[in-house]
């Protein structure tokens, strides 16, 4: 039986993002649709809510959940990038709220064929969206060291960078490395023994980075963040849930520039962290950081 994917910071979301009926509320990164159920619990009887996922399965898995919602649910195959677009084509002005977790679910972690897996034996792929045209392994086989080296630090903060990208050139010189225990056996050999003995995985960093870089989950946080409060209504709400200090910085210091430029009010001065309980039920939010910020 698979893991199920439990969403994150529920009840802190929906205070925050203060969903009524008849709301025009996004959620830009639907995934299995469980915070967007929670949305139309709470907006009902006749709140919208659009629905952006780039998953293919993720939308499978979302339709399913949220069918009994009928037409209050619109789902758009898209990046959350395209938010802008989305709402032009639901012939909206603007929303009441937007909500992206930039976490990554369990139903993909679980599915060895996509690639995430640091426990399960699957080819070297990460891609969010099957469009994606390249994958983890064509990173890892074709890269420079230096650009290797570059993605790792930077994406992943690893701190043994210089030697992971030594390994990986030197192994792939021998034949390509094209699934993900390959990767997750040179990541071991390269980082010293006395530093695997740890409750994180010494290939997290690694994998993170490689997620990272195939999706390009940086660069399309800064655009959402640069757009994404036009298309809020004045007292409209965003709320951000990351799970990495890259992401949270990102977060953090748009909120602060659109701020000092009056064009958002930060509603969470520190962000908001799940609760000793949550951490306990559903060790995936350990690492959750909320963040709110809303239009004036």
């Amino acid at each position: 039986m698979g893991l199920r994917h439990i969403p994150v910071l529920v009840e802190e979301v929906m205070t925050l993002l203060r969903c009524v009926p008849q709301g025009k509320y996004v959620d830009g990164t639907l995934g299995g649709g469980g915070h967007a159920s929670e949305m139309l619990k709470r907006t009902a009887p006749d709140g919208i809510i659009v629905g952006i996922e780039w998953d293919e399965e993720a939308i499978a898995e979302a339709r399913k959940t949220l069918a009994p919602y009928g037409d209050r649910v619109r789902i758009f195959r898209e990046n959350f990038i395209n938010l802008p677009d989305v709402i032009k084509a639901m012939q909206m002005e603007a929303v009441d709220g937007i909500f992206l977790d930039l976490g990554f679910s369990s139903l993909q972690v679980q599915k060895a064929e996509r690639g995430f897996s640091l426990k399960e034996e699957g080819p070297l792929d990460m891609r969010m969206d099957q469009r994606i045209d390249r994958t983890a392994a064509d990173l890892v086989n074709r890269l420079s060291l230096k650009e290797l080296e570059k993605i790792l630090f930077e994406h992943g903060e690893e701190r043994w960078a210089r030697r992971i990208a030594r390994a990986i050139v030197q192994e792939r010189e021998r034949s390509p490395i094209e699934t993900t225990q390959a990767l997750r056996r040179v990541v071991l050999r390269a980082i010293p023994r006395r530093f695997h003995y740890r409750r994180i995985d010494p290939a997290t960093k690694t994998f993170q980075a490689l997620r990272i870089s195939v999706n390009q989950e940086l660069e399309n946080l800064r655009m959402i963040l640069e757009t994404g409060w036009r298309s809020l209504k004045k007292g409209g709400r965003i709320c951000i849930i990351s799970f990495h200090s890259l992401e949270d910085r990102l977060v953090k210091e748009a909120f602060r520039a659109q701020e000092r430029q009056r064009l958002i009010h930060i509603v969470t001065k520190r962000p908001v962290t799940p609760s000793e309980e949550e951490r306990e039920t559903n060790p995936r939010s350990r690492s959750a950081k909320l963040r709110c910020a809303e239009r004036v």
